[in-house]
């Protein structure tokens, strides 16, 4: 894209924008509804201010309204600190603020091997990945992958599949139409744990291996990137399947994810491109799972590749394969074991009657949920700083808006949500895009193919250092800056990418400059 040298041209962009934002009724899986049962609908004046707030402007010499606040009424004040990630959204209730503290406790609880004195608190494994919530999203921020011999992969696995064979497809319960078929691995299931209790054999060691090498940039510059390899190293319960894909993943940031779950799954359709009609090179295709909680096709938006639909079911996936936790939704006590895992399935679990045979019940599930609901998205900073100001222009113009999709309006929804119509800057338009053969993790997952990822949000990414400690970025925490992070795009994103590397210097400096104060 060139750069946009005169207002007329960006009023152009910018009536573009609303146009692609318009929904077609007529598009696949236009009635799919919302996460939240008590959605009030949107009136025809409030449609018309949302087209508005949620337009580009013209004019990049100064910020524009709104921006200061991403999370709209729930943004709090950046924090210097690592715990920048973990405050309770700006607009809770007391009584709210009481529940986020409850489930805080709740996400950080370090769970024990059954039986044990404190029944709350047992049921961990047989076979894990962490011992809460917290040794994952460590101060609610991004893991990474292990940073030598002497540090583990707490907050990073493989997933695994295999490919589903032809006799089992058509006995697939609530198949979704575009859905690539998987099965999991006959030994190992969907995800490999690399801790056990004792007397069980952990299931493998992540081993992982880097090739750099370098990318010319205009100005004379130099990028390194490292190629990751991947091996599961040590296995516990024999070979994998020889057909089996493995997927690393590190633990995402916890922000927002409210505020994600309230975006109307129509504005996010909307966006929707899956053949590319328009020919711009971007498709965009909606994640559709199956919703154990509503019964019915959902629009996923959470995880790498948006598997999961709402924040609860996001949770109770992980309690029960990152940690081994029975719950509502996944009641096996053994968590992820197979059937190849005799002694695993045995083992003594934590479940008790007084948490309905669960090792975490459903009252207990709703207030961790509550919590991930409700981590505040800290405020912007240096909005007005000249290079940021550039940086944005360059964002813009580059065509990164494609994808990172910068803002939305939640639902108005009824009594007291505090995700309620909220004028929210994600960066991000949750659908699925081809990132090209370099990201590729070659395994399906739902409707995504094997080169396909969500669009990851963007806000409080120029705070990963100050809460994580690291700047480790992408799926698989590759990239160890904004900019490698960037160079790693491909497919959709090639054109936008490459663009970043013949830009003058000084203004990729400006842009990641710009990525820095989301």
């Amino acid at each position: 894209m060139k750069p946009i040298k005169t207002a007329l041209a960006a009023m152009l962009m910018a009536a573009c924008y609303v146009q692609i934002a318009q929904a077609d009724p007529a598009a696949p899986w236009a009635d799919l509804r919302d996460p939240h049962l008590d959605v009030i609908p949107r009136t025809a004046e409030e449609r018309d201010r949302i087209a508005t707030v949620t337009t580009p402007k013209p004019d990049f010499s100064a910020p524009w309204p709104f921006e200061e606040n991403p999370g709209g009424a729930q943004t709090v004040r950046a924090r210097a600190t690592a715990d920048a990630f973990s405050q309770p959204a700006g607009n809770l209730s007391f009584q709210q603020e009481l529940d986020f503290k409850v489930g805080n406790g709740m996400f950080r609880r370090i769970w024990v091997s059954p039986p044990a004195s404190t029944i709350a608190s047992d049921g961990l494994g047989p076979l894990y990945n962490a011992r809460s919530c917290q040794r994952c999203h460590l101060k609610d921020g991004r893991g990474h992958p292990p940073e030598g011999p002497e540090d583990n992969a707490v907050s990073m696995f493989l997933r695994v599949s295999i490919p589903m064979a032809d006799a089992d497809r058509d006995r697939i319960r609530n198949y979704i139409e575009g859905t690539h078929p998987t099965a999991p691995e006959p030994t190992y299931g969907l995800q490999l744990q690399d801790f056990s209790l004792p007397g069980h054999a952990a299931e493998y060691r992540l081993d992982i291996s880097y090739e750099e090498f370098q990318v010319p940039l205009s100005g004379q510059e130099v990028a390194t990137l490292r190629r990751p390899t991947y091996r599961a190293a040590d296995l516990g319960y024999g070979p994998l399947h020889p057909d089996a894909m493995l997927s690393p993943r590190v633990a995402p940031q916890m922000i927002g994810m409210g505020l994600l779950e309230a975006i109307p799954a129509q504005d996010i359709l909307s966006w929707a491109d899956p053949d590319d009609a328009d020919g711009d090179g971007i498709s965009g295709n909606p994640q559709i799972v199956w919703s154990q909680v509503h019964d019915q096709p959902m629009l996923g938006r959470f995880g790498h590749k948006a598997g999961n639909p709402t924040v609860l079911e996001q949770s109770a996936s992980a309690f029960s394969g990152d940690i081994g936790i029975s719950n509502p939704l996944h009641p096996a006590g053994s968590g992820e074991c197979t059937a190849a895992q005799a002694d695993c399935l045995a083992a003594l679990d934590g479940g008790d009657p007084e948490q309905d045979g669960f090792e975490i019940d459903q009252a207990a599930l709703d207030l961790v949920t509550f919590y991930s609901r409700n981590l505040a998205v800290p405020a912007r900073r240096d909005l007005d700083d000249p290079q940021v100001l550039r940086g944005k222009q360059v964002f813009y113009e580059t065509g990164c808006t494609a994808c990172h999709r910068p803002s939305f309006v939640t639902n108005r929804l009824q009594g007291e949500n505090p995700a309620s119509f909220q004028l929210i800057w994600p960066y991000t338009d949750l659908l699925l895009h081809d990132m090209g053969p370099d990201l590729a993790d070659n395994r399906p997952e739902g409707r995504a193919d094997g080169r396909e990822w969500r669009t990851a949000p963007l806000w409080g990414i120029g705070l990963t250092q100050t809460v994580s400690g690291h700047s480790y970025f992408l799926h698989d925490g590759r990239a160890r800056s904004l900019l490698e992070a960037v160079l790693w795009h491909g497919g959709e994103a090639q054109a936008a990418r490459d663009a970043v590397v013949e830009m003058p210097p000084e203004d990729r400096a400006a842009l990641i400059r710009y990525l820095e104060s989301l």
